[in-house]
């Protein structure tokens, strides 16, 4: 009878225990690792997205638009006589489109 007693309060402890590391990770998940997955998702569509013509703008700070573009590289016009080449992750954002440019 005591015996049953002590193993009832056991595994009550033992939820206990776990009860709290569950609710944090809850946490982590839905105020960190989620809202990240959700701009690294936005910033692939936006890489995939790219095309000639694009205004946009580097990690680095660089302002250009789209001259060449292949599955790894962009080939920015920075100015007129000016070319230079990026990896294609380190574009930041798109200023303008192309698409949008050619409708107006």
């Amino acid at each position: 009878m005591f015996i049953a007693a002590d193993a009832g309060a056991g595994s009550g402890g033992f939820l206990g225990l776990i009860l709290p590391f569950v609710l944090m990770f809850a946490v982590f998940y839905f105020l960190l690792i989620r809202p990240q997955q959700k701009k690294q998702k936005q910033r692939n569509l936006m890489l995939s997205q790219l095309k000639k013509g694009d205004k946009i703008t580097t990690i680095g700070g660089m302002h250009g638009t789209i001259v060449e573009l292949t599955d790894d590289t962009v080939v920015l016009r920075v100015n007129d006589a000016t070319k230079i080449t990026f990896e294609r992750s380190a574009v930041n954002s798109v200023i303008s489109s192309a698409a949008a440019s050619s409708d107006s």
